[in-house]
């Protein structure tokens, strides 16, 4: 299946939905990289999928790893079903999809919600984990007053209780869909949108604002870097400070863009990322070499 835009997209592959047993079909998106290396999981953000969120970096990327990216559960092509979208059940999709691809261990690289799935993603599965790379996110979204989710998530919600299932199409469009310009990026990323569950978006908003791993990411014991978007009114750069500074080890590569920089500004955001996913990758390649 192909999401092609009408924009180039060096080195974007097409995708294909992998089964993963007991769990449900999800859509992946790979790119093979050099002979033996090193495995990146791209774990994308809320209301986007494999295409939007990283469509910029699968080629760049792709010179040194192995690239494999996931439509997570109502995002894109992602697992459908009626159960409650929850961040824990996208962390045991991505370990299943390591299964599924004979991956024993990756680098996930989450990007806002992708975020809290990366830490996740260790905290239930710490042999999956070599590395980990955070980009916009934190530890967590929202406390009491916060503005930008919560009016979103609470947009969201009003508009889908108001209206009966077979209007969600037209909820999708209005609060989903008209937030991107007419522009080709806009458009595709339009078209993206439209393959959003609404239900399940309400959901992950829900999941995202309640989200906090401050009793437990000080604990985590694998190379991690934070590319920090320095401009954010979504995650507030203060927040994705915090969350570097409980990571021991964790090195922060700034960015200078807002929450939407790797759509809009991929070359503010490829380098960086470059960066961040290299200087893990290194570090996790010494640590191993060091244990034997």
């Amino acid at each position: 299946m192909s999401d092609a835009a009408p924009f180039p997209t060096p080195g974007m592959p097409d995708g294909r939905y992998v089964e993963l047993p007991g769990r449900g079909t999800t859509f992946v998106r790979e790119v093979e990289g050099p002979p033996g290396a090193p495995t990146l999981l791209l774990l994308h953000g809320w209301t986007a999928n494999s295409a939007l969120n990283w469509f910029a970096t699968y080629g760049p990327l792709g010179e040194r790893f192995r690239v494999v990216g996931i439509d997570h559960r109502g995002h894109g092509h992602g697992i459908r079903g009626w159960r409650r979208f929850t961040l824990e059940d996208c962390a045991d999709d991505a370990a299943a999809l390591l299964d599924a691809l004979g991956v024993a261990a990756a680098i996930p690289v989450g990007y806002s919600m992708g975020g809290p799935i990366a830490q996740l993603l260790w905290e239930r599965h710490r042999d999956r984990v070599g590395g980990m790379v955070l980009c916009a996110t934190a530890a967590r979204f929202r406390d009491r007053g916060d503005r930008a989710l919560q009016g979103v998530v609470t947009g969201l919600s009003f508009a889908a209780r108001a209206t009966p299932t077979w209007m969600h199409k037209h909820v999708t469009e209005r609060v989903l869909v008209s937030r991107y310009d007419t522009s080709p990026l806009g458009t595709w990323a339009r078209q993206q949108a439209r393959l959003n569950d609404l239900r399940a978006m309400i959901e992950a908003g829900h999941a995202v604002g309640s989200f906090d791993s401050r009793p437990w990411l000080g604990g985590l014991d694998v190379p991690a870097a934070v590319v920090l978007t320095r401009f954010d009114t979504t995650v507030p750069p203060a927040r994705q400070q915090a969350m570097a500074e409980m990571v021991s080890g964790a090195r922060v590569f700034p960015v200078s863009g807002g929450h939407d920089v790797c759509a809009v500004d991929p070359g503010q955001f490829v380098p960086a990322l470059l960066e961040a996913c290299a200087d893990v990758a290194d570090r996790a390649d010494r640590r191993r070499q060091r244990a034997g």
